[in-house]
């Protein structure tokens, strides 16, 4: 895990990533049926919209897309490749290829991963302050490290719940 909170770079990274997810939706929007307010989508709004989240799945993000949303979670590059299953080789291959875009396994894993980053920036007001819980054993979470749980989607629905018992202040 890595953690660098300087919320100049973060805004930055945001506005970086707003951009691309409405292009790449824009992208999608012309290769199938789909209307998707792309002038009104955001990082944030996509995770309201469990639809979209269906079709980026289906149609895999583009390792652009990925390399922007890895730069505002707190996840390093031998993080992604163990949550993605991937070796870190891969993933450098990956980022040489033009135009490469992630399996649908590889692009749920990545929403997923980030899902979890934007709940607990809003959880714990403070990203530093999130990334040191993630680093931190968790009694209610059998004494695993948050970070280590997130390998599963399981794993994941037990960080998302902490984390919703966190915010309305329930503690193990």
């Amino acid at each position: 895990m890595r953690y660098t909170e300087n919320a100049k770079i973060v805004a930055e990274s945001k506005k970086k990533v707003d951009k691309a997810f409405r292009d790449y939706f824009k992208r999608i929007e012309k290769s199938s049926q789909i209307k998707v307010p792309a002038k009104e989508l955001s990082y944030d709004a996509f995770f309201q919209n469990k639809m979209l989240i269906i079709y980026a799945i289906r149609a895999g993000f583009s390792y652009h897309l990925f390399s922007l949303i890895k730069e505002i979670t707190p996840f390093s590059e031998s993080d992604w490749a163990e949550y993605l299953n991937l070796s870190i080789k891969t993933l450098q291959r990956h980022k040489q290829e033009e135009n490469y875009h992630f399996k649908p396994i590889h692009t749920e894993k990545i929403i997923e991963l980030a899902e979890v980053t934007k709940f607990g920036e809003v959880v714990f007001d403070s990203l530093e302050q999130f990334y040191a819980w993630l680093s931190t054993p968790s009694y209610a979470l059998g004494n695993l490290k948050p970070s280590e749980l997130l390998k599963d989607s399981y794993g994941k629905e037990l960080v998302m719940a902490e984390l919703n018992r966190i915010e309305h202040g329930i503690f193990a």
